[in-house]
């Protein structure tokens, strides 16, 4: 982005806590990016080693990728670029060649958006606080001096494709060829799933394995014409509900755009929520590494997972922990605990044997794993991870928003509650019945509000309260 007036280039709009994100041409652009890939490579220290550099399927991305390698071959990185993949993809890549990269995409945002998720080797991530400011300003630096400055020996550029090897390491995790057969509906929303599922689940490159797949959406555009490729909101879900019940599916999937997140639905086209998901694959992960002589092996799990996850793991003999939302948070706390496994509301899901990253896809084959070594339907497996009731997130526009969550602690005052503030604010009953979790944006004027209670009539009293004097 520039203002006229000096001529000096500002990032501020696109650099954000986690990665960059900005609208294509205007704070995203080919000169952009070519400064922002010389950066990493100098805030980082990577003249003469590997960089990675990969995109989705959106259609600035292959400019976006020839750009960041031209920055980054400039100052002595050697580029191997892993052209179209998800995102996971690049942290797989990150992770078994432990070499620093990025990947181009937007997730789930609309069609004009692109963006750059970025990684230390190993699939470390790099956020504001671990490089990406840096990288930021002397981008800034180069860009208001008019040149990205010749180093020692410019690196090369060579081309690698990595997604044989990646789904054959995803098939190394989870052993799905022993599964009963199930018919699976994917959603892909015309995005890196279209291209990871046939891979992975299917046999464009592996042996076949015990699952009928049933495609929508698998042709990668990235204008997204059949819905937003964010199956967070619910009505993007609704081709793939109603697919699922029309071809007698067991099991439908949806990822969004850039393939790093998993939704999950029954045979009957309801949702399965994230924290049935997670509790599901936590289990999974608790028994194997308890299996391998671990004594009370690590889950993580954010504060707006339902209570049932942290009662399962202990169920178990697994050890919880509850974490703020947000992947650099969680990725820190698998790393500094050497936990196992991680998930979100948000359908995030972390693994160690993934290198602390996410991915979707490991996600869905835990699931259909589950599914697979049991003979009944996934609405009666689901129903045992679902004990309560949860209002989903629900958001009000407010300006004043520690105003707003004053009043409630003030409507609260003098019941047998807990209040805490690890993230936001947590009201939980004493007695267990009910919590609810106020949390303000960040980024827009909206206060998020979770609630959870043990029955549906409690939920809704609770979050009709709270809401009531939130929006007064």
């Amino acid at each position: 982005m520039t203002s006229e007036q000096n001529n000096t280039f500002d990032l501020s709009a696109s650099f954000k806590a986690y990665d960059v994100r900005g609208i294509v041409g205007e704070t995203i652009t080919a000169e952009i990016v070519r400064a922002v890939g010389a950066a990493f490579v100098d805030t980082l220290g990577l003249a003469g080693q590997t960089v990675l550099v990969g995109g989705d399927m959106r259609p600035s991305s292959p400019e976006f990728i020839k750009a960041f390698a031209y920055g980054a071959a400039r100052r002595g990185a050697d580029v191997q670029l892993l052209d179209l993949i998800s995102t996971d993809e690049l942290y797989y890549a990150c992770g078994a060649l432990n070499a620093a990269g990025a990947t181009f995409t937007a997730s789930h945002n609309p069609a004009q958006y692109n963006g750059i998720k970025m990684a230390k080797a190993g699939a470390q991530p790099i956020s504001s606080e671990t490089g990406l400011k840096e990288i930021q300003a002397l981008a800034e630096q180069y860009l208001n001096e008019g040149a990205i400055p010749e180093g020692g020996t410019p690196g090369t550029i060579a081309v690698r494709d990595v997604l044989k090897d990646y789904s054959a390491y995803l098939r190394q995790l989870v052993d799905l060829s022993g599964s009963r057969p199930l018919k699976v509906v994917v959603d892909a929303g015309n995005g890196m799933a279209g291209l990871t599922t046939p891979a992975v689940l299917g046999d464009a490159l592996l042996p076949a394995l015990p699952f009928e797949i049933v495609p929508l959406y698998f042709e990668l555009d990235g204008s997204f014409p059949n819905h937003p490729a964010n199956p967070l909101e619910p009505e993007n879900l609704r081709d793939l509900q109603a697919a699922v019940v029309e071809h007698g599916a067991d099991i439908g999937l949806a990822f969004d755009g850039d393939a790093d997140r998993c939704f999950v639905v029954d045979e009957k086209g309801q949702p399965v929520s994230p924290s049935a998901i997670t509790g599901m694959v936590a289990r999974r992960e608790i028994a194997r590494a308890k299996a391998a002589g671990e004594e009370a092996p690590v889950i993580i799990h954010n504060l707006l997972t339902s209570k049932a996850v942290p009662e399962l793991i202990e169920e178990d003999g697994g050890r919880p922990v509850r974490t703020r939302v947000g992947h650099s948070f969680i990725k820190a706390v698998m790393a500094e605990e050497g936990a196992v496994f991680g998930g979100e509301h948000s359908a995030h899901f972390y693994f160690r044997d993934f290198w602390n990253a996410d991915t979707g896809m490991l996600a869905a084959m835990h699931v259909l794993a589950a599914l697979g070594e049991q003979d009944g339907p996934l609405s009666e497996l689901g129903r045992q991870y679902e004990p309560y009731v949860s209002s989903g997130e629900i958001n009000s526009e407010i300006e004043d928003k520690a105003g707003a969550i004053e009043r409630v602690r003030a409507d609260f005052e003098g019941e047998d509650i807990e209040i805490d503030h690890m993230d936001g604010s947590t009201f939980s009953a004493k007695d267990g019945s009910w919590w609810f979790n106020l949390r303000p944006s960040n980024t827009e004027p909206f206060l998020r509000l979770n609630a959870e209670a043990k029955d549906a009539e409690t939920m809704h009293a609770v979050r009709d309260r709270v809401l009531a004097i939130v929006r007064a």
